[in-house]
């Protein structure tokens, strides 16, 4: 098995971008972020040039356009493995080559030759030796599992020779592990209200909500966690229990149309964050608690040119110009003032009382903050003014999220200091 020491978040470099800024840019952007590790959907040459020297760990893609020529060809395998792997390495820092994108579900008449071109591209690896530096793995989404709920019962839409199980055997055989593309956002958008949001946006549930599967009694806090447990158990059911599970893809759109009113910056946010503080514990879902769920989150920059709903070009976590599009931290770790004597979150002495009002409310209310202590009568309730009440919430709730990514900010109302209020 693997042994990820300690697990990571990574990112989705998708190029369906109109103004996508130079290769060398979207570099910098991820070293600002102390991005570790980032999947590319292709080979692109300027990427990989860019990524050169970084340390930066990369997962080059198959596109499905090239899968069945390298399924019918060993040649075309290893032209291509020769081409996009071994000219970079070692100074670009490739460890893994994803093979198509969802291949059993998008384009099941290539299925049959999957694992052919799993195969050949794992012998030219080895032909180069790079096969050890490299692994090879293909995504699949959530969807090769009709039921996915109780994970216990989970199991893959497959005969036994099947695709599957032939995908699982050589990722057993290569020491690979398994890519999952799980999704809480459509497991909640197409449930039907069979699960509540706050299970889907990793948000603590009150006990009696907790999701519990029947047949194991272990409590999901979160339906990412189900999915991936979910995924588990369909390979147990196949005797498959040593490969680890990779999450390739999550995420949740920012904007959607008018019958999309999930797709919120507000949970966007909180599903990102709650998802970088999740996967930064290191534990595993219930059926393998010793084993991380390292994670690539969907995606780096908005996809303005893909087709669909307003939703599917809204997934992006930063904008082009690198700022965030909800605060965020995607070290896990606060970048304000480093590791400077304790910081202070407050009201700036300039902003408006109606901004502060809404700086006051969110706080209070999303935020999570704890006001009980504002109210008339408490300890905290004099000064009895806006600018006093909102630093004490602002404060109270960068205190315990700044390590997860929260930010000093409350819509440009706020400012760090390093004097006690």
């Amino acid at each position: 098995i693997i042994d990820f020491i300690g697990a990571f978040i990574g990112i989705n470099i998708g190029t369906d971008v109109s103004s996508i800024p130079s290769a060398s840019e979207v570099v910098s952007i991820i070293k600002t972020n102390q991005i570790t590790h980032v999947r590319l959907y292709d080979a692109d040459s300027h990427m990989l040039k860019a990524l050169a020297d970084s340390g930066i760990e990369v997962t080059v893609g198959v596109t499905n356009e090239e899968v069945l020529g390298i399924g019918e060809s060993a040649s075309a395998a290893a032209a291509w493995v020769n081409k996009n792997v071994a000219s970079y390495v070692p100074s670009t820092n490739i460890t893994a080559i994803a093979v198509g994108s969802e291949v059993l579900t998008s384009i099941p008449h290539a299925a049959p030759i999957l694992v052919t071109a799993m195969n050949n591209l794992h012998k030219a690896l080895v032909a180069s030796n790079l096969n050890f530096q490299v692994k090879v793995s293909s995504p699949q989404s959530l969807d090769i599992i009709p039921d996915p709920f109780p994970p216990s019962t989970a199991a893959f839409n497959s005969s036994p020779n099947s695709t599957v199980y032939q995908l699982l055997q050589f990722l057993n055989n290569t020491n690979s592990y398994f890519m999952l593309n799980a999704y809480p956002y459509y497991g909640y958008t197409n449930g039907n209200g069979i699960f509540p949001i706050d299970y889907a946006l990793f948000k603590p549930l009150p006990s009696v909500k907790q999701i519990v599967d029947p047949n194991t009694l272990f409590h999901y806090n979160s339906m990412f966690d189900a999915m991936v447990d979910a995924t588990y158990f369909s390979m147990d059911a196949l005797n498959f229990s040593g490969i680890p599970i990779v999450v390739t893809e999550t995420g949740w759109p920012w904007q959607g149309g008018p019958n999309e009113p999930d797709a919120t910056v507000e949970n966007a946010g909180t599903f990102i964050n709650y998802l970088i503080r999740r996967v930064s514990n290191d534990s595993g879902p219930p059926s393998r608690p010793n084993i991380p769920i390292n994670t690539y989150i969907y995606e780096l920059f908005n996809e303005d040119k893909r087709p669909g709903p307003v939703s599917e070009k809204n997934w992006g976590v930063l904008y082009t110009n690198g700022t965030a599009v909800f605060p965020l931290s995607l070290s896990g770790s606060s970048q304000i003032m480093g590791n400077a004597t304790t910081v202070f979150c407050v009201a700036k002495d300039d902003a408006s009382e109606g901004k502060l009002q809404d700086g006051l409310n969110w706080a209070c209310g999303q935020g999570q903050a704890n006001c009980s202590v504002l109210q008339s009568g408490q300890p905290c309730y004099l000064p009895n003014n806006t600018k006093n009440h909102a630093s004490y919430a602002y404060n109270d709730y960068y205190q315990r999220m700044h390590t997860v990514g929260a930010t000093c900010d409350f819509g440009g109302t706020a400012t760090i200091t390093s004097n006690d209020p």
